[in-house]
């Protein structure tokens, strides 16, 4: 069994990945620490596991092998980093880290200690996301001209998103750094590496984060990358478009178990339905064979990197006003 410790209750999500761990076979919430450490007490005692009043005194404990980092976002590199050195495999909220060189401190932190990291991308795991792939190696949308994936909620504006959420020293960002990473990483999937990312940033509800964000992708082919994300849309479903020289792939509209696409490539111009396919193991699952195995998630690694790229670009385009060039990033 392999004894994990919790690293913080801060993100919404560290409930579920608590959960993930104590209901994986192989898996078990053994300790807890918290930067807050009266919220970390409740949840240790809600669990009736050890709470730690320091970081330093978990990561000693020879009995934990991995930890779940849910700190905020400004702490990924200094926890991380941290954790690696003391010999602990890591299981991560997204981003990896708020800028491209702060997230590959983290990584060459975690081979140096050659222990496993895998950052929680559900998105890029799910039947749809593994069935869209397949229509793209195959062909039917031709050269892709346009990808656009849309995913809101109403967080901020039916009030359950934690007050920490809109903390810009925490968090580096609102609606786009959190919600829209998973639009973001499906897009840099389906389309690859951009050139530059332009973003506009929206405060419908005058917080300190945007709450309302769009990031464009520029590529050298003329192809664009839309990213949309929100905190202020009660009923917008999570949409993904794919169009091309050939055809157009539409999904989230209509039937949510099935990829509509249609193609020049078909027999008459035709259509099909496509059924999506099952999940791929999730990343929690991911990263416990690789404790066991040693074998490394690359694939996830690289898309976390990348993410991270993107969402630096980003914060820097709204900031700025202007065309942010991957290139320009500080490695």
């Amino acid at each position: 069994m392999i004894k994990v410790g919790m690293l913080s209750f801060w993100h919404v999500h560290a409930g579920d990945y608590a959960k993930l761990a104590n209901e994986h076979p192989d898996t078990e919430i053994a300790a807890i620490w918290d930067e807050d450490p009266v919220r970390g007490r409740r949840e240790a005692e809600a669990r009736q596991v050890p709470f730690y009043e320091t970081l330093d005194e978990l990561l000693r404990s020879a009995d934990i092998e991995g930890v779940i980092v849910d700190t905020p976002t400004d702490a990924h590199r200094d926890v991380m980093i941290q954790a690696a050195k003391a010999g602990k495999h890591i299981f991560t909220e997204k981003v990896l880290a708020p800028t491209l060189k702060e997230a590959n401190e983290i990584v060459e932190a975690v081979n140096h200690a050659n222990v496993a990291l895998t950052v929680s991308l559900p998105r890029m795991y799910d039947g749809y996301t593994l069935a869209i792939q397949k229509v793209l190696e195959q062909g039917l949308l031709g050269e892709l001209t346009q990808v656009r994936v849309r995913m809101a909620h109403n967080g901020a504006i039916a009030n359950w998103l934690p007050e920490h959420f809109y903390k810009l020293e925490e968090t580096h960002g609102g609606a786009m750094i959190d919600l829209g990473c998973h639009p973001m990483y499906l897009t840099r999937l389906f389309l690859g590496a951009p050139e530059a990312v332009s973003a506009q940033y929206g405060y419908v509800t005058g917080r300190e984060v945007e709450d309302n964000a769009i990031t464009l992708l520029r590529y050298a082919n003329g192809a664009i990358g839309v990213v949309e994300t929100g905190f202020v849309t009660p009923n917008s479903p999570f949409t993904i478009e794919i169009h091309g020289t050939a055809g157009s792939l539409m999904y989230g509209f209509q039937d949510a178990n099935k990829l509509h696409v249609s193609s020049t490539k078909l027999e008459g111009n035709g259509a099909l339905e496509i059924e999506i396919d099952e999940s791929a193991p999730n990343a929690f699952t991911q990263w416990v064979n690789s404790i066991q195995t040693g074998e490394k998630t690359e694939e996830n690694i690289t898309m976390a990197i990348e993410l991270t790229k993107l969402m630096e670009a980003s914060n820097r385009s709204a900031a700025e006003q202007r065309a942010v060039k991957l290139s320009e990033l500080q490695a």
